[in-house]
């Protein structure tokens, strides 16, 4: 295990940060990002403030990646994931490992159209999606982007007469009917042979701008073997994280997945979803066959809160 690990999109993922270190404590952390005012650049070991996606050459990255010598990448963006992804296979012969899931896995998991349908075609209960509200059987909507993060413009319990209004402020609306019930996310772990390693299922309990401020580790092993069956038949790879509502009849439904490390995964980690340190032996050749998961058995309550650093 020797070499350093890019952080792509560090942005202010200080939480993220904070657990590499600890997990990975003897390793050297570079962030890197487009904007220099990030705050991460203050709590890694080095930063590269670099070129936007549509300015990045392949050749430039890569040579940046040896000059420090990068031997994994994890990226943290929803916007980044199709772009490294169809590097990956490239960065691999350059002896550069990346926690991404393949191309195919990707494109799935970013249309949410796509998403659904696959899903529905292969018996698993995804929450319908549709391009119209029409033919959706259901009192009220949940309106947002077909593509991206699905925090991002989201309208939820839109009535019918006002659906064209909230539709005008996206550029893709995507329909769903809403679904009143408890909202889980769902950290999954898949090895590189394709089978999933483990899960650990979080509630959502206070969100704020699509991200868990205050979340809880959740006893449901029907989620947990949900979310690795499908993360399983997309071809995903690494962590991933899948949301989805259980309805007041207990029934789940799966909004939507993610396909990379999300904002409150840390508490996956400390809940014994060692996604880092499982990346890092696979990238270096080694098997987890023989690597037992045993999650954290006591409860566990992550709250996220602002916090100084004096330097």
């Amino acid at each position: 295990m020797n070499g350093a690990i890019l952080i792509l999109s560090s942005s202010n993922k200080i939480p993220l940060i904070e657990v590499l270190r600890e997990t990975l404590p003897q390793m050297k952390l570079i962030g890197g990002d487009v904007s220099s005012e990030v705050l991460s650049q203050y709590f890694v070991d080095e930063f590269w403030k670099m070129s936007n996606l549509q300015n990045l050459e392949y050749k430039d990255f890569v040579s940046y990646c040896k000059q420090q010598n990068i031997r994994y990448v994890i990226p943290t963006r929803e916007g980044e994931l199709e772009h490294f992804a169809r590097w990956r296979p490239l960065l691999n012969q350059e002896g550069i490992q990346i926690m991404i899931s393949p191309l195919e896995g990707i494109l799935y998991t970013s249309d949410k159209i796509l998403f659904a349908q696959k899903l529905i075609a292969n018996g698993y209960p995804a929450i319908p999606t549709s391009h119209t509200s029409s033919g959706l059987h259901t009192e009220c909507f949940v309106i947002k982007e077909r593509f991206g993060a699905g925090s991002k413009n989201l309208y939820i319990k839109v009535m019918p007469k006002d659906v064209e209004t909230f539709s005008k402020k996206l550029i893709d609306p995507i329909y769903q009917p809403y679904i009143e019930g408890t909202e889980y996310s769902v950290d999954v772990y898949v090895m590189q042979n394709g089978r999933a390693k483990g899960a650990v299922v979080r509630e959502r309990i206070f969100v704020v701008n699509g991200e868990s401020q205050i979340t809880e580790i959740a006893k449901k092993p029907r989620l947990e073997i949900l979310a690795m069956q499908i993360a399983e038949t997309l071809n995903l790879s690494g962590h991933v994280m899948f949301q989805i509502i259980e309805d007041l009849e207990g029934n789940p439904h799966i909004i939507e997945c993610n396909a990379r490390f999300g904002g409150a995964s840390t508490l996956s980690v400390k809940a014994g979803l060692d996604s880092f340190n499982w990346f890092i032996k696979e990238a270096d050749g080694e098997t987890l066959e023989n690597l037992t998961f045993d999650p954290v058995q006591r409860p566990l309550k992550q709250i996220r809160y602002a916090k100084d650093l004096i330097l």
